[in-house]
């Protein structure tokens, strides 16, 4: 797997990471064995987009559609951080 990302890859959730619901919580959250990670409606959004079909470019196009604005280098940031913590996948196109 790459671990620079590209406008072409497509990103999924790790095999071991799930993206839930926290009924307690009152927001989505990101469960992995090394620990939990607390989203914003953004965030959860992205990664709900992140099904290993969409490239970046059309997870950033998906996002432009719900709100009134989204920054790629954001995005891609937000995808990068969680790459290198392995909890985000790459594949190619």
């Amino acid at each position: 797997m790459s671990m620079v990302l590209l406008v072409t890859n497509r990103p999924h959730l790790a095999r071991q990471v799930r993206l839930e619901w926290d009924s307690v919580r009152q927001r989505h959250v990101l469960l992995a064995p090394e620990g939990v990670l607390l989203l914003n409606h953004t965030g959860a959004t992205i990664l709900g987009l992140c099904d290993g079909e969409r490239t970046v470019v059309e997870i950033v196009e998906g996002l432009r559609g719900q709100y009134n604005r989204v920054v790629d280098d954001e995005v891609r940031d937000f995808l990068n951080r969680l790459v290198a913590k392995r909890w985000v996948e790459l594949d190619d196109e």
